[in-house]
């Protein structure tokens, strides 16, 4: 099997899982010891200590199902329903850790970021 270090994986893109959720902190220390720049999903992995973050506005997708939940109480089928996409992203970065990895967010990102960490 190869390694991280022997692919000459220069960067790491972890999606959206419940497995990666439930191991935050061992994914953190991993890419922090490898001193690998990775993006998240989740905010969660931002404000924990990774580099940056880009995913869906998770309130925002709660409100579509209760406007969802109110049309079906109100009577409307939900077989008559149209399928939702999420409308919000948030992007969360975290100065600190490119610091830390010799990097700099450009300023066109800091700018567009719903959350800088410092």
């Amino acid at each position: 099997m190869t390694t991280l270090a022997e692919a000459n994986v220069v960067g790491v893109d972890v999606s959206g899982s419940p497995l990666f959720n439930n191991r935050r902190n061992h994914i953190l220390a991993l890419t922090a010891r490898l001193a690998l720049p990775a993006i998240y999903e989740n905010r969660e992995f931002t404000a924990a200590g990774g580099l940056m973050s880009y995913g869906t506005n998770v309130p925002d997708v709660y409100r579509q199902i209760g406007v969802y939940a109110g049309r079906v109480l109100k009577g409307e089928k939900p077989a008559d329903l149209p399928v939702l996409q999420p409308e919000k992203f948030d992007i969360a970065v975290n100065r600190k850790t490119a610091k830390a990895l010799g990097l700099e967010f450009p300023t066109s990102i800091l700018l567009r970021a719903d959350e800088v960490i410092e």
